[in-house]
């Protein structure tokens, strides 16, 4: 039955397409009389009659695919009734589910009996979804993309490779048998992992496939007439597997396949144990080796194995430092892309050339390689979930990531249609006009002038990302270094500098003109660290990436107001990290944080210190916006159980590196502002001790779930089960208790618990109630004082417990009680007015809260505890104070900060079972302002105590960051001293 001349609508193909697809129909029109001979001959329906069925809206589609692409063209003359069953099935419209193509696949499989066959139902298999895949990308039916398109030909290699796998290992087995188990019993498979666009799921329509075999454990092979080993069997699968998909026969192939990646490349075993593959990749393992790995997945054979090889090579993968290294690596890639696009003159590659879809590949796996040990969540293959990430982490702006979305599909849409004509892997514009117009026509574009538009505007703005992040630093920072009232120094004197290359007294002269004061030390500094023995015995890749760093670390140096201070206090840092040269490529890459480093070393040697000593905290100056804005404790608490949550549960030693680093980069960050003048003084302890009460929570969950696991759960009073919240109280004396921490502060630390004293735990391995606590109370203090990699976490001083160092190291809360009333001393029951709950249950903690107010709120004999406070602070400043005339020792020495404490305790104790509103507060600044706020000290006292507190809280803070001890001149601090002075004599000392 001819069909009619009207059958395919022309109306919607521009008039420039319209011979071209009149031939491809006289093509099909022809297919179509031929298949209607045979059905007659065979007295089968004729395929033409059920054309004729098809809607209009599918005849228009028809004719907009048939247009555009040979591909389907080839496929429907080769099946005119496969249109029917496509449309049939609703694949035209919609890509049939997984396991529905399994099933399809399978069927076709189990029919074959050998390797020519199953090879065949393959390739009529891939053809055939193919054709459903490519008839969705141009007629984009509703809610069909570009990336249901690349998942749907991403879905099919694995089914194709999956099927093919499982067919040769049952066809194979007579001969050979199958694989010996692993030594934990489990079978082995062959793994294979598909990386590059397989791996990330997002492949193009005509794309090779790029795949590493592997296997679990060496054996023999069993059951088979031949035994084998196993690399000798599975490199025999792997052969045939390729095969199955590669070679091309009568029905075309399935899928190119490429085998590169592997280990050694072309020269390298076709398959690997997991043994051999970990230590090639430990020790013989390239950068370009890890950028492909990233997107290395299992996608066929035993999944379950491939996930156990991948997260044993993560550590190759993704560092556990930053790696800004990495972009080095990327940009010499790029290099050698560029040199190759050039040389080939492929300049009109979509891919490779500028501003290509591989230049937005190597922006995000750039942010992937550097910062993916860190932040876990950019461990993913897929460029889509990577890229969506990044504005999340702060990494990428939301407006670049706004743009490059839309840019990355506009060109894999580009991509996808010039492979769509041919199915043909190409990434290239066309030169002729039919096939510029047929791409237009796929673009839903007016026609190709307007495609080219597109593009140039696409591509100049990809590379100008892409330039952001990985240009060359040393492009952006050429020019001059210093303001021409210090006279004009450019990188190429730096660079002839450190080389070596100026006589002395010209090198003298370049450091006098940048302005160091003493450029005779200056130069000697460089000296001895260029001829230093850890310089000179630097791998080459150290020493390059040192070389690169030097000019512009001196330029930075020169920028800052004290060249000769931040040169003396930046070298050390250098130096420590000769060894761990990544650290050398982030200060390279990242110019704008040398002038946050010379700035923060130039005020603080405390920080210059720090960073030497754990430069991981270099991190932080890559983010202005968070080093000199410190968290809130509820974006701490938030920041710290993200950090944790990327940690497995069990891994004690990197849960304890982890709070060590959160600890040193935040106060950093509190440094950091300190410095730049952008936080109250008050507000700089708030923090400091918000970090620690944070840790202290986190800490107490960690050593409360180990004891748990080990001994099950302690009962309460009343008999009940403990439940999975600590039930348990960390108190903070002294600066945690009064929140007033500095920088290099130990903790003041009481452990007290509420379960019944008499009882045991309810885990098989069970312990007494008392011994329970008691442990949980030494894992905690193990916790935070365990030295690491990152150093401890703090200093632990557990003296203020009930009977000091000779008492019990957790006490009940009966205990406690019993113990203040009975027995505490007046400077214990001073030291309850700075105690306050710093992590740790809320019951437990209403039931200290009542004793201390209990305590501090009895009746007292005033005179009594006037003689006793003052007692005691003769004997600390006689013991503590200076000897100095000249000088004043902040703390100590009469007049100082802690006679502005012994006065706030005498007034809490003394005044509190009148005052209770005294009784809420642990630290100095709100006591005195209660103490005036309730009229018991004069507006005037109040005000100048909080005045002299205040200036020598900032002076002790100052010298913590300046590497000085707490003093000051006597005349600078004459005033406060003198009215405190005055204050401690009316309250406490009136007849002296």
């Amino acid at each position: 039955m001819p069909l009619p001349d009207d059958f395919l609508p022309t109306d919607d193909v521009p008039a420039v397409l319209r011979p071209a697809l009149a031939k491809a129909w006289q093509r099909l029109h022809d297919s179509l009389a031929q298949a209607d001979s045979v059905a007659e001959l065979t007295g089968q329906e004729p395929p033409s009659e059920s054309w004729v069925a098809l809607g209009d809206g599918r005849r228009r589609q028809l004719a907009r695919v048939l247009a555009i692409s040979d591909f389907v063209l080839d496929s429907l003359v080769r099946h005119p009734d496969w249109l029917l069953h496509l449309d049939a099935s609703g694949e035209l419209d919609e890509a049939p589910g997984t396991e529905v193509q399994r099933d399809w696949l399978d069927e076709r499989l189990e029919a074959v009996d050998d390797e020519a066959a199953m090879q065949s139902a393959i390739r009529r298999f891939r053809r055939a979804r193919m054709m459903g895949i490519v008839w969705r990308d141009l007629t984009r039916p509703a809610d069909v993309d570009m990336w249901d398109t690349s998942a749907a030909v991403s879905r099919l290699a694995e089914l194709c490779l999956d099927g093919a796998l499982y067919w040769l290992e049952a066809y194979l087995e007579p001969r050979w048998g199958r694989p010996a188990a692993r030594a934990d019993g489990s079978g082995q498979h062959l793994v294979v992992l598909g990386m590059g666009k397989l791996g990330a799921g997002e492949l193009n329509l005509s794309s090779d496939i790029d795949l590493i075999f592997a296997f679990p454990e060496k054996g023999e092979t069993q059951g088979g007439r031949k035994s084998l080993e196993h690399q000798e069997y599975f490199t025999k699968l792997g052969q045939r597997l390729i095969t199955a998909l590669d070679a091309v026969t009568a029905d075309g192939f399935a899928f190119r396949v490429d085998m590169r990646l592997r280990p050694l490349g072309e020269g390298g075993p076709l398959v690997g144990s997991f043994a051999s593959l970990a230590g090639y990749y430990q020790d013989q393992g390239r950068e370009w080796e890890r950028y492909a790995m990233l997107k290395a997945r299992p996608v066929a054979g035993d999944l379950d194995a491939g996930d156990e090889l991948l997260a044993n090579l993560r550590p190759f993968v993704y560092r556990r430092y930053l790696d800004f290294g990495a972009i080095e690596s990327l940009r010499e890639m790029k290099a050698l892309i560029n040199r190759e696009v050039k040389r080939k003159g492929m300049q009109a590659n979509i891919k490779l050339g500028p501003g290509g879809i591989r230049e937005i590949e190597f922006v995000v796996q750039a942010f992937q390689l550097i910062r993916g040990g860190r932040d876990t969540e950019l461990q993913v293959t897929s460029l889509k979930t990577a890229l969506e990430r990044l504005p999340g982490l702060g990494l990428l702006p939301q407006a670049v990531a706004d743009e490059l979305m839309p840019d990355y599909v506009f060109l894999r849409d580009l991509e996808h249609a010039l492979q769509a004509l041919e199915d043909r892997q190409t990434q290239s514009l066309p030169d002729d006009d039919q096939a510029r117009e047929r791409v237009a026509l796929a673009l839903d574009m007016a026609d190709w002038p307007a495609v080219m538009a597109r593009l140039d505007e696409v591509r100049s703005r990809v590379r100008q990302h892409f330039d952001a992040v990985i240009a060359d630093p040393e492009a952006e920072m050429e020019g001059p270094a210093r303001s021409p009232e210090h006279g004009i120094s450019s990188l190429d004197d730096w660079r002839s500098l450190w080389h070596d290359e100026l006589e002395e007294e010209e090198a003298r002269t370049l450091l006098a003109g940048a302005g160091f004061a003493d450029p005779e030390t200056a130069l000697r500094r460089l000296t001895t660290l260029r001829q230093s023995r850890q310089v000179q015995t630097m791998q080459r890749i150290g020493y390059e990436r040192l070389d690169a760093l030097m000019p512009l670390l001196l330029g930075a140096v020169a920028e800052s107001e004290l060249p000769d201070i931040a040169l003396e206090r930046v070298l050390p840092l250098v130096e420590a990290v000769l060894r761990r040269t990544a650290y050398l490529a982030l200060l390279r890459e990242n110019p704008e944080a040398l002038g946050h480093l010379m700035g923060l070393c130039s005020a603080s040697p405390w920080i210059a210190e720090q960073l030497a000593r754990y430069p991981l905290l270099l991190d932080e100056l890559l983010t202005p916006d968070t080093l000199y804005t410190p968290a809130d404790k509820t974006r701490l608490a938030d920041e710290l159980r993200q950090a944790l949550g990327r940690i497995p549960e069990d891994d004690d030693e990197a849960h304890l590196e982890a709070l060590r680093v959160f600890k040193h980069a935040h106060v950093l960050r509190v440094a950091a502002s300190d410095i730049a003048g952008t936080r109250h003084l008050m507000k700089v302890s708030d923090y400091l001790t918000h970090i620690a009460e944070v840790l202290l929570e986190a800490v107490l969950a960690m050593a409360w779930r180990h004891l748990v696991r080990k001994h099950g759960y302690p009962l309460r009073r009343d008999g009940s089960r403990a439940g999975a919240e600590p039930e348990f109280l960390i108190v903070g004396y002294g600066k945690l208790g009064g929140i007033e921490l500095g920088y290099g502060s130990d903790l003041d630390l009481v452990f007290i618990h509420d379960a019944d004293s008499g009882g045991s735990t309810d885990g098989a391995r069970s312990i007494d109630t008392p011994v329970f606590f008691t442990r949980l109370g030494q894992r905690i203090i193990h916790l935070l004082t365990a030295v690491t990699p990152a150093g401890a976490l703090y200093e632990v001083d557990m003296r203020l417990r009930p009977s000091g160092s000779a008492g019990l190291l957790v006490t009940s809360t009966s205990a406690f009680a019993d113990y203040q009333r009975r027995e505490a001393w007046t400077w214990e029951h001073q030291a309850l007015v700075r105690a306050r709950v710093v992590a740790g249950y809320p019951p437990i903690a209403e039931g200290f809260e009542a004793v201390r107010r209990e305590i501090l709120g009895r009746s007292r004999d005033v005179e009594a505890l006037r003689k006793e406070v003052v007692a005691m602070r003769h004997k600390m400043r006689d013991h503590l104070g200076s000897r100095d005339a000249e000088g004043f020792d902040l703390k100590h020495d009469a007049g100082g900060m802690v006679d502005i404490e012994f006065l706030c305790q005498f007034a809490v104790l003394s005044m509190g079972s009148e005052t209770p509103e005294l009784l809420a507060y642990s630290d100095n600044m709100r006591i005195l302002e209660t103490l005036e706020a309730t009229g018991r000290l004069p507006d005037d006292d109040c005000r100048c105590l909080r005045e002299a507190y205040l200036a020598y809280r900032s002076a002790v803070h100052r010298a913590s960051l300046t590497r000085e001890s707490a003093r000051g001149r006597s005349e600078d601090f004459q005033a406060h001293r003198q009215a405190v002075i005055d204050v401690w004599q009316r309250l406490l000392e009136p007849s002296t």
